[in-house]
């Protein structure tokens, strides 16, 4: 870090806004179809209260505070008072198995636990030690009933507010987040008050979310918190600039409240647009949803409802990240009046890398953002980057952080490509790549675009490691599931001869696949951000490749 930033503070916004805003709504939680409202002091007097009992229980000065929930106004609170108390957080993903857990905390040092929103307490406090302090959140209907440690009103209520908070310098360490890893294990990467102050840039420079420095914003907050991505879109901006964040109760209430909340700025990956579109196409099928687009007066009616149907329809800014964004569902998306947004980071890099703002440039993650710099490799054509906000370090790990930041430049693992105009175009994982028994190396991600627009299918993943061609797995979706096999045969084989045709002989799709089961955060196919772990899909269907590969049928159901 710069010596210049040894000594200066971090201005952290929150304490105007609660003086400013105090009875103003900042957080909602909601119970069932109601919601109940928390100001902007009260929520700075809970916290204030949590500082002061977190300071009392006699942790070691940066001590390492866990925090394991699903998104919920007490996850923000308790959030805000770590760094009150002058503590690191360390949040997890409230999936965690206990072994995972276990490992977690012993690894990232972690002195105290805070427990929340998490559904199989009874497995996952086999991981805690039993010397660990605990805090436990007031217990949400269907989530697991915490009963040790410390109970969340009875803790906060012996003590008063914190009066002096901590002030932390720009270089300190703000928190160490351990990544969901769709290769390996998770690494802690650890992010100082530098890397979060200067997020301010994507607003103040350019404000791709249209944000409201006045603080009429409202935010749905559903991605998990632990994520980079989510904290800083989300938790961050309104700490900084003001606004309502609306929580969700459950998935099964996700579209409920969505609708209700009616988000001026709405943050989503890959997935959750897959799923939109889906949910749309099973009321509109796709041959009526063209006809009726192209008649003028019928068209901005059918664009409007759809937006107040998906909740969207007070959205400024709709826009992705966390993984690459299939070019077909944006432009699916733009032709009924939904314009995302593509971002491209990392948690190395706070989430920051590049941002795109119109719509002119099919494929593109968009330009640098502000004070950052992007190059490729020219060896493996890895998308390489600098900027003000890379991590510190991957906690413990000397040697892979030095791997990973060579002469103050990222190295993301990505691989891409910058055209004439500066765009940049992702075009795959350097570790994704494989490479057949011809020889000849593999992007799974180029393969995987041309089956992207396909609306019987909402994940798809390319594999073929060991083969002489590439094969191709797929999970129908819900419009998928109401077709006959013979008809899902029928069309996937033309498809993949259509694609074939245009394809290179080593490229050539061997085999299309209709896996049985979809791949979920349950069963360790994919991160909780919903991206597809490809070495453990590889691990789980292998065994099979040969043969589905060698398989007269160019189609087939997974038996």
């Amino acid at each position: 870090m710069s010596n210049n930033n040894s000594d200066t503070l971090f201005d952290f916004k929150f304490y105007e806004l609660e003086n400013r805003l105090k009875d103003k709504t900042f957080l909602r939680q909601p119970f069932g179809d109601s919601w109940e409202e928390y100001s902007y002091g009260e929520v700075g007097r809970q916290a204030r209260k949590l500082a002061s009992g977190l300071k009392s229980l006699g942790l070691r000065e940066n001590a390492h505070i866990g925090l394991i929930s699903k998104n919920c106004r007490e996850w923000v609170i308790a959030d805000l008072a770590i760094m009150m108390a002058g503590f690191i957080s360390v949040p997890f993903f409230a999936n965690l198995t206990s072994k995972e857990l276990n490992n977690l905390l012993d690894f990232g040092d972690v002195d105290l636990l805070i427990v929340g929103k998490v559904e199989d307490w009874e497995n996952q406090k086999k991981g805690v030690p039993k010397e660990m302090p605990i805090i436990s959140f007031p217990n949400y209907k269907g989530c697991s009933n915490v009963k040790e440690g410390y109970q969340w009103f009875d803790f906060i209520g012996k003590y008063e507010p914190i009066e002096k908070c901590h002030q932390p310098k720009l270089d300190d360490t703000w928190t160490i987040i351990f990544t969901s890893g769709t290769t390996g294990d998770p690494k802690g990467v650890v992010l100082t008050y530098l890397a979060l102050d200067k997020t301010k840039l994507i607003h103040s420079q350019s404000n791709p979310l249209k944000v409201d420095f006045n603080g009429n914003n409202q935010f749905i907050s559903y991605l998990p918190l632990n994520h980079i991505a989510e904290r800083v879109v989300v938790e961050h901006t309104a700490l900084r600039y003001g606004g309502q964040i609306s929580f969700v109760e459950n998935v099964e209430s996700f579209a409920k409240n969505l609708q209700s909340v009616k988000p001026s700025i709405f943050f989503g990956v890959p997935r959750v647009y897959t799923k939109f579109q889906i949910g749309v196409l099973e009321k509109v099928p796709q041959n009526k949803l063209n006809i009726f687009l192209k008649i003028p007066i019928l068209s901005s009616i059918i664009k409007n409802k759809l937006r107040k149907a998906l909740g969207l329809v007070n959205a400024k800014a709709i826009a992705s990240g966390a993984a690459p964004l299939p070019e077909s569902l944006r432009t699916w998306f733009r032709k009924i009046g939904v314009d995302i947004i593509n971002g491209y980071g990392m948690t190395e890099n706070c989430a920051i890398t590049s941002q795109l703002f119109e719509f002119d440039r099919p494929g593109s993650v968009g330009k640098a953002a502000a004070e950052v710099e992007i190059k490729i490799d020219p060896n493996n054509s890895e998308i390489l980057m600098k900027g003000p906000f890379l991590m510190k370090g991957y906690y413990k790990l000397p040697d892979l952080t030095k791997e990973t930041i060579k002469d103050g430049w990222l190295h993301t693992g990505d691989q891409g490509v910058i055209d004439k105009d500066g765009y940049l175009f992702v075009t795959g994982r350097v570790k994704d790549l494989f490479k057949t028994t011809k020889g000849k190396y593999i992007e799974p991600l180029v393969l995987e675009s041309h089956f992207t627009d396909i609306s019987d299918f909402e994940q798809i993943c390319v594999v073929g490691l060991g083969l002489d061609q590439p094969i191709c797995l797929g999970v129908l979706s819900e419009i998928g599931k109401e077709k006959t096999k013979e008809e899902i045969k029928n069309f996937m084989s033309s498809h993949l001869e259509n694609i074939n045709s245009e394809l290179p002989g080593y490229q050539k799709i061997s085999t299309f696949v209709i896996v049985k089961n979809p791949w979920t955060v349950e069963n360790g196919l994919t991160t909780p951000t919903m991206k597809i772990k490809r070495n453990l899909i590889d691990k789980f269907y292998d065994s099979n490749y040969s043969k589905w590969h060698s398989d007269k049928e160019k189609v087939i159901f997974e038996s």
